[in-house]
């Protein structure tokens, strides 16, 4: 979001933010042109709903990071689970309770619309998982369909 100057159809630069402590917030903004200045206040269910969308009132004081908001924003997210530790990367160590997935039961799932193929493969996998099973297969899956009541889907 950005203030315009009517009078001079230029972007305003933020001057200054005042978070006052009820909830509410201030920020003013001025025209690099005409020195007009424009104030923008918030009542505290505003100031939260921006608050929670990770949005910053008068822009960065430093270039994003990736996943910034997702880390940021999690309970107990931690800065430095991106960091490749100086020992490199451990290898992979299947879990005990790994679904490996046959060519004809991935095939299966080509058959599922791209934007859901991600949580049915999950839902799939965590039923084998339940159950001991360590290779999804397309028997299995019409098993883990019956089971699960998926039959009419």
């Amino acid at each position: 979001m950005k203030f315009l100057c009517i009078s001079c159809d230029t972007v305003m630069d933020f001057v200054e933010r005042q978070i006052p402590g009820d909830g509410t917030l201030a920020a003013v903004f001025e025209c690099g042109s005409c020195n007009k200045e424009v104030a923008m206040l918030t009542n505290p269910m505003e100031t939260q709903l921006v608050s929670s969308m990770g949005v910053k009132i008068g822009g960065r004081e430093v270039p994003a990071q990736p996943m910034e908001l997702s880390r940021t924003s999690m309970e107990g997210g931690k800065e430095e689970v991106f960091e490749v530790p100086e020992s490199g990367l451990p290898e992979h160590q299947g879990h005990p309770l790994s679904v490996t997935w046959t060519p004809e039961a991935v095939g299966r799932l080509d058959n599922v619309p791209s934007f859901v193929r991600g949580m049915v493969k999950r839902i799939y996998t965590d039923w084998a998982q339940q159950n001991g099973i360590s290779e999804m297969n397309p028997v299995i899956m019409d098993r883990a369909r019956t089971e699960l009541g998926l039959e009419g889907m």
